[in-house]
Order: structure tokens, then C-alpha cells, then sequence
């Protein structure tokens, strides 16, 4: 059975689902309290793009993507394409490390868990669980047919928990998806029972960015970690 026979389509009309990003990267550039005009804007931007990964991708265009694929003039441009340019060397769950994707939940609950869940894999590869992280979440509304495999059964090896048996199972059933033009796909999410997630292959597909609420994750010892509001 393919990948696309695999997973039937659903229409999806969602609104407001989220993605959740460090308050490091939301947050003016750190050089523009030196500048004075546009024109130095436009120095300081040139300079970045030497070593930015997303505007050297917005220019020349990864090994898996095309610069023509980058979204323009909308706001939460950048946080789109980033989501794209940057990339882990082991990617993942459903992209590698030559094209990244936009990932989301379907509520904020979901969005944390799976954040808190990476989270917590650092912080043990350094044995060092003292951390507190503020994310932001960005909303974001999809419309269109998707494919959807919350209902696969039995479950398959690309939505396991264990990620060194999803991650390249869930990179090979989408780069299958995407060959034979997919959108993108929800499934269910391995780190909330009852979660949902959505993965988007394009940046075109994800529209009317905004800001949502911030969440404090604490890490106190342990990898268990506390969740809170940040005003």
C-alpha cells in the first residue's frame, strides 16, 4: 500500500491552530537600537544574510526546496520560513534535514506538550534539567484537504513515540506524500493523548499568522516540568 493509499484526505477548516516558538526568536532584530535610518536597516540585513540560514534559503533555495516556495508580505514571514530553512541533522518526524516543515497543534495544551517533550530531550543530553523557557505561540489557519491518519490501524511505525523508530519511518511517508503533490497531514500527537497535530510540506499553506498566548515552561531538577502563563 503507498503512502497516499495509506492516509485518506479530510477537508480541514482550522482557524487557529498552534505552533509554539522560543521568545528568543520573537523578538526585534538585536542590532536595530544601533541604527538610525532605513538605509542602515538595509546594511545590517545585508550582513545577516551572510550567515542566516533562512535568507540565504529565501535567496538561493535548499537542496529539498525551491527559494520560490518562501512566503512574502504577509505578516509572520519569517517565522514561516524559518520553520522551513532551519532544520535538525536528524529532522523530524515527518521531514529530514534537507527541507523542514510547519508543525502545529489543534490547541495550546497539544502544542506545550510536544515542545515541553523536545525540550526535556536536551536538557537530558546534558544531564541538566534547571531551565526555564517562554514560547510564543503563533495561530495559524489551514483550509483544504489534507491527508489524515488518526484513524490508521494498526498504528504504524512513523507515529510511534520512540523517535529513532518514527522519525525515519514518518521522513520516508513523507517524502512519499510529497511526490505525489500532498498538502500536508494530521495525525494524531505522540505526546498528548487525544491531541491533534498538523504538519504543513508547504509555507504557502499556512495563512493569517498571529500571535497567540505565552506559556513559561520550568524545569526544576527533574524532567518532569511546570506550566504557567507568561503576561
Amino acid at each position: 500500500m503507498t503512502a497516499p493509499e495509506l492516509a485518506p484526505v479530510s477537508l480541514i477548516e482550522k482557524s487557529d491552530t498552534v505552533r509554539l516558538i522560543p521568545t528568543a526568536y520573537y523578538k526585534p532584530p538585536v542590532l536595530k537600537a544601533l541604527i538610525e535610518d532605513d538605509d542602515d536597516l538595509e546594511i545590517l540585513e545585508e550582513i545577516e544574510g551572510l550567515t542566516n540560514r533562512r535568507l540565504r534559503a529565501q535567496a538561493r533555495g535548499l537542496s529539498g526546496m525551491d527559494a520560490r516556495e518562501f512566503v512574502f508580505g504577509v505578516w509572520g514571514e519569517t517565522h514561516v520560513n524559518a520553520a522551513f530553512a532551519y532544520t535538525r541533522a536528524e529532522g523530524n518526524r515527518f521531514n529530514d534535514a534537507s527541507r523542514g516543515a510547519w508543525y502545529c497543534a489543534f490547541d495550546d495544551l497539544t502544542a506545550i506538550e510536544e515542545v515541553g517533550f523536545h525540550k526535556s530531550r536536551e536538557l537530558a543530553r546534558i544531564d541538566f534539567f534547571e531551565e526555564k523557557c517562554v514560547y510564543q505561540a503563533l495561530l495559524a489557519g489551514f483550509i483544504g484537504e489534507f491527508h489524515d491518519v488518526r484513524n490508521v490501524d494498526p498504528v504504524p511505525d512513523f507515529l510511534a513515540k520512540d523517535t529513532e523508530v518514527a522519525y525515519p519511518a514518518g521522513q520516508a511517508f513523507a517524502a512519499e506524500l510529497r511526490s505525489a503533490g500532498a498538502r500536508g497531514l494530521v495525525y494524531p500527537s505522540a505526546r498528548r493523548e487525544g491531541g491533534t497535530c498538523l504538519v504543513a510540506f508547504h509555507p504557502g499553506l499556512v495563512q493569517n499568522v498571529r500571535p497567540g498566548a505565552r506559556w513559561k515552561l520550568t524545569w526544576d531538577g527533574t524532567p518532569e516540568y511546570a506550566v504557567t502563563t507568561d503576561p
